[in-house]
Parts: structure tokens; sequence; C-alpha cells
């Protein structure tokens, strides 16, 4: 089931640093980022194998999920907010702000058969 982890930050007079280390749950093999979305919605899809891990790093964007039970929305609004999105996680991406830069750490290598693009039926 999807959720959030927050991930740690360190603040002083000079910013922020944020640090990803040993709370992603997989090996990264692909890291990729969604940016100068319109009004569009992304993703629409699960997964066989690939577990994902989503933060968005500027601005914000909204997340459908639904894991063939349960439906939840996340609103990414900070990027020490993580979002993990299991193999069963059908997910869209929606809501972009202007500014959003999502960032998506997989655990796997893209494959197009790796994708199932049937929602679950209500």
């Amino acid at each position: 089931m999807a959720h959030l982890i927050n991930l740690k930050t360190f603040t002083d007079s000079r910013g922020n640093l944020t640090v990803i280390e040993k709370v992603i749950p997989f090996d990264i093999k692909r890291v990729f980022y969604i940016y100068g979305v319109d009004d569009s919605k992304r993703g629409g899809h699960r997964h066989h194998k690939t577990i994902q891990a989503a933060i968005c790093i500027k601005g914000s964007c909204t997340i459908y999920n639904h894991d063939g039970k349960t439906e939840t929305t996340f609103d990414l609004t900070s990027p020490d907010k993580c979002l993990l999105l299991e193999t069963q996680d059908w997910h869209t991406m929606y809501n972009f702000s202007k500014d959003a830069i999502l960032m998506v750490f997989a655990s796997e290598y893209f494959d197009e058969n790796d994708y199932i693009f049937e929602p679950y039926q209500a």
C-alpha cells in the first residue's frame, strides 16, 4: 500500500539539506523526473515488479492511488516527503503546479512489459 516517508532534513541559516539515505527500501536502478506538465494526468498504471519512490522536489502535485482495496490521494507539497508506491498501486499524477518537478526512483530498469494499464474495477 502506498505511504509517505518523511525524509531527514537539516536546516540552518544557509538553507535546507534533505537526505535520501537508508529510507528507500530497494536498490535504485532508474531515476527520472517529470516537469513542465500542463493540465494532463500522468501515470495511469501499476507494475508487475517495479516499486517507486516519488518526491516533488519543487512545487507540488497530487497522486491518486488505488491498491485494489483502498483509494487514497496524496498531496506532495514539500521536498521532504517521499511517496512509496508498491507494485499493486495503480496511480495517476495530476494537479502539477507550473514549477513542479516530480522525481521518481524506481527499483527496476524500464521494461514496457512491466506496466499494467487497466485500473482496478470499482
